[in-house]
């Protein structure tokens, strides 16, 4: 099973390279972030029309996740328990050939020092708890897509540019190790453990040309999909077209049980 996560930066805005991309049959699952539109407006037919099967949890004008999936999807759940009150769209869960996978959209967090920081903090930590239930089912568990962290500062390539803002700050990094430290396996870097392996750059400062990229997309993987993972990698190729999301797919395989 090949499982993807890709910040699309609005599913409508970025229609033909996310068809282009799909049309290589990348995935059997594919996870994505930011889609920008509510569930009634996402184009269905552009993806069902070409053999998917579609899931969203959608906002309007921003937010917003979805899975594309070639089979059936089985329980979907969206919304990340622990909040009644939240009413941003920013994660889904459903179930496919026995794997339990999570579309994540972790909140931004800037300007740090203000709501919007205490918010991602808070929402790190109702998805821990919700993590650690999962972990409880003893089941294969994918959690994938932007996290909003930089993990590491071998994950920038220039940290101290990232100093001040909410993806690097200690208390969001110390939440996402704790988040891994729950028994989740980081997939990138079980196959790559050193060196850069960004999956965003910025559109200002020439950051793509440059590659002065960030890895904030990930797939966390529990025990029991950690030891089916055959690859895991980043696909580049959709950050070079025109008119690309500032993210780019990483796709993982997972053998058969």
């Amino acid at each position: 099973m090949r499982i993807a996560t890709f910040n699309i930066n609005g599913v409508k805005a970025r229609l033909p390279r996310l068809q282009e991309w799909l049309a290589d049959d990348p995935a059997d699952l594919v996870c994505l972030q930011e889609i920008k539109s509510v569930d009634d407006n996402v184009p269905r037919a552009a993806f069902e029309d070409a053999g998917w099967h579609v899931a969203t949890h959608g906002q309007k004008g921003f937010n917003g996740v979805a899975m594309l999936s070639r089979q059936p999807l089985d329980d979907v759940m969206t919304g990340l328990p622990g909040d009644d009150a939240d009413t941003q769209a920013r994660y889904m869960e459903a179930t496919l050939g026995g794997v339990r996978v999570a579309s994540i959209y972790l909140p931004n967090g800037n300007p740090v020092g203000t709501e919007k920081f205490d918010y991602k903090l808070a929402w790190m930590r109702r998805l821990t708890a919700r993590a650690k239930e999962l972990l409880a089912t003893e089941r294969p568990v994918v959690l994938s897509g932007d996290f909003n962290v930089i993990p590491a500062p071998e994950d920038a390539h220039d940290p101290a540019v990232w100093a001040d803002d909410a993806l690097y700050q200690p208390e969001s990094r110390a939440a996402f190790r704790a988040l891994v430290h729950l028994g989740f396996t980081d997939a990138v870097r079980l196959v790559q453990p050193h060196g850069p392996a960004y999956t965003f750059w910025d559109y200002q400062r020439g950051a793509w040309q440059q590659d002065h990229g960030i890895r904030i997309d990930h797939h966390l993987l529990s025990p029991q999909a950690a030891d089916r993972l055959t690859d895991a990698r980043i696909d580049r190729t959709p950050r070079a077209k025109e008119k690309a999301s500032d993210h780019t797919p990483v796709i993982i395989t997972l053998a058969d049980p």
